[in-house]
């Protein structure tokens, strides 16, 4: 597995005075740049530093990694909670073609889809499932852009279920003062990804010392978040440029409502065709028999 990534500074201090002059080198381009040796690949390092490739990739094992790939997906968990928005500007400015920007986002989340697909628990999964269904209430907290996340979740919830609440989250008393009757029982839902919001780690450490189930949906289970959970659902969401991610997310919550609208379905079904009733009388939409006839009034020659 290789060292943890929030040891990885101390062993480069621990180890200085024992490494040969390249090591050295390397060592010291980490520390002083890891927002450049998060995302360098190990030729782009050699050209920067002046040591071979080769002694690069040595040097990542010999620290105790399997490879470069490793020590350096270590240093980007390291590094997820502390660039600025504008350091994550200038890395993607390095990273990116900008004649093929949309091709390298969508290659991204691409990849985080399938680096979830490895990373996530079945079981996890499942348990999370199970817990949701049991809760006597339910919390649904997401601040900055998790916010968009926790939005989505509140609004398939409340079709599935009569005691979801999506948790407002203007400061950080506001959050607790929805989140005051959370106890045994209840289920709080805290989604957290970098830069990881001290709010919602709270809430959920509150929450969880208030003898409620915390489930964490975020990208590690090093997260401030994971921290508190009872259960965490891992999902990827590497930085482009200084937007955050969501599409892994996104999916992993979307499976969370389908799985939970199929073990409560005739509730849903019931739920959808009251919503129809009500959509139908209050002229909510467009119906597309109104549209037709529209259209057909509008292109039909008028008679002469």
């Amino acid at each position: 597995m290789g060292p943890k990534s929030t040891e990885l500074l101390a062993l480069l201090d621990n180890r200085m005075d024992g490494f040969t002059k390249s090591q050295r080198k390397i060592a010291v381009f980490i520390k002083e740049n890891l927002d450049k040796a998060a995302f360098y690949t190990a030729a782009a390092m050699s050209n920067g530093i002046g040591v071979s490739e080769s002694t690069i990739v040595r040097f990542a094992m010999e620290i105790g990694y399997e490879g470069y790939p490793q020590m350096q997906k270590a240093i980007r968990e390291l590094i997820k909670n502390k660039l600025t928005a504008a350091q994550r500007l200038e890395v993607a400015s390095d990273r990116m073609d900008e004649k093929n920007i949309l091709r390298s986002v969508l290659a991204a989340d691409n990849r985080n889809i399938k680096e979830t697909l490895n990373v996530i628990n079945n079981d996890d999964f499942n348990n999370v499932v199970d817990t949701i269904l049991e809760a006597k209430t339910i919390y649904i907290l997401g601040v900055r852009s998790s916010s968009a996340l926790a939005g989505f979740m509140g609004f398939y919830f409340n079709l599935i279920f009569d005691n979801a609440r999506l948790i407002h989250t203007t400061s950080t008393s506001e959050i607790f003062e929805q989140i005051i009757n959370a106890t045994k029982g209840d289920v709080v839902i805290g989604i957290s990804f970098p830069r990881y919001s001290k709010r919602t780690a709270k809430a959920m450490q509150y929450a969880k010392d208030n003898g409620a189930k915390v489930v964490a949906i975020t990208d590690s289970y090093h997260s401030p978040a994971a921290k508190y959970s009872d259960f965490a659902l891992l999902a990827k969401s590497d930085m482009t440029s200084f937007v955050d991610s969501l599409t892994a997310p996104l999916s992993v919550i979307t499976a969370l409502v389908v799985a939970l609208g199929m073990r409560r379905k005739e509730i849903v079904h019931h739920t959808l065709q009251r919503l129809e009733k009500v959509w139908d009388e209050y002229d909510v939409y467009e119906r597309t028999e109104d549209k037709a006839t529209y259209l057909k009034t509008k292109w039909e020659p008028e008679d002469e």
